[in-house]
């Protein structure tokens, strides 16, 4: 028996889109698994309920086919479903680190993210990994068709999680198909000026290089309060706030002493929408641990 704990994380961070991605210390997915003949799936904690048991519609369950390695997987949630935290992507990491330990694979850390991410495919259409990659690697993490780069940071996030759903799938429907070259030069700008922010611990570098004119507006208009909570959160502190994943959650960037602040303000933005809202302090963290 072998059990892991991997994190919620976060996707895009704005000016990233597909690429960027960090780990938070919590909340986390809980995964324990054990050789069996054939692969099956039990679900508890929150939004269990949404969660297929169906091994060819969980991404625990494709991750085990992936490796060949059947087992009875038991999956206790940390991170809601459909909430732009990387539910299902804490899920599918958290079962490869588990299966390559157990069935003693030797796969490398870059090695397991790719098949975590062909757990991704069956909830967003495509194995992509954007969100696996900093919830087995940790950090803050750069995906590129070639491989996966990653750096340790240590810059505060608040993480907002209002009670609204929003499915990845729909999330990428809105995405546009094109962008113009002016809209391309501010977007890399923006990418490089996080990437610096990153590696000096720089939550004022963060925070500016997190704006984005393309695809951070297009999913914050199926938000239900979205401008009122980023405004509050700059109000408050905030050095940037930006659509988390795929949404509902908003992930914004402090300095240390700000967090509470930020997260309150958010949380009061989203209460006046009439909108109940959880609040997640953290700062980037570790990825996947075998207990």
């Amino acid at each position: 028996m072998v059990t892991v704990r991997a994190p919620a994380t976060s996707a895009n961070l704005g000016s990233g889109f597909d690429v960027f991605g960090v780990a938070f210390d919590r909340p986390a997915d809980v995964v324990t698994v054990e050789r069996a003949r054939e692969t099956s799936i039990e679900v508890t904690g929150v939004g269990s309920e949404y969660i297929p048991n169906d091994p060819e519609k969980n991404t625990a369950g494709v991750v085990a086919s992936a490796l060949d390695a059947p087992a009875s997987i038991s999956i206790d949630k940390g991170v809601r479903p459909s909430s732009g935290l990387g539910s299902s992507a804490a899920s599918a990491a958290a079962t490869a680190v588990a299966l390559n330990e157990l069935y003693g694979r030797n796969l490398s850390d870059h090695e397991l993210v790719q098949v975590a991410a062909e757990g991704e495919a069956a909830v967003s259409g495509t194995a992509h990994a954007d969100n696996v990659a900093p919830a087995i690697l940790g950090g803050f993490t750069v995906v590129r068709e070639d491989g996966v780069e990653s750096v340790d940071a240590s810059i505060p996030l608040v993480a907002v999680l209002p009670d609204i759903v929003i499915s990845t799938r729909d999330a990428r429907h809105v995405v546009p198909e094109s962008i113009t070259i002016e809209d391309m030069v501010r977007t890399v700008g923006s990418a490089a000026t996080l990437t610096a922010g990153m590696y000096r611990d720089d939550p004022d570098l963060v925070g500016r290089g997190m704006e984005d004119d393309v695809v951070t507006p297009a999913r914050a208009d199926l938000i239900q309060g979205y401008d009122r909570a980023v405004e509050a959160a700059r109000e408050a502190g905030a050095t940037g706030a930006t659509v988390s994943g795929a949404g509902p959650a908003i992930l914004a960037v402090t300095h240390s002493g700000d967090q509470r602040d930020v997260a309150a303000a958010m949380l009061d933005a989203f209460e006046a929408d009439g909108i109940d809202s959880r609040a997640f302090t953290s700062t980037i963290g570790s990825g996947a641990t075998i207990f």
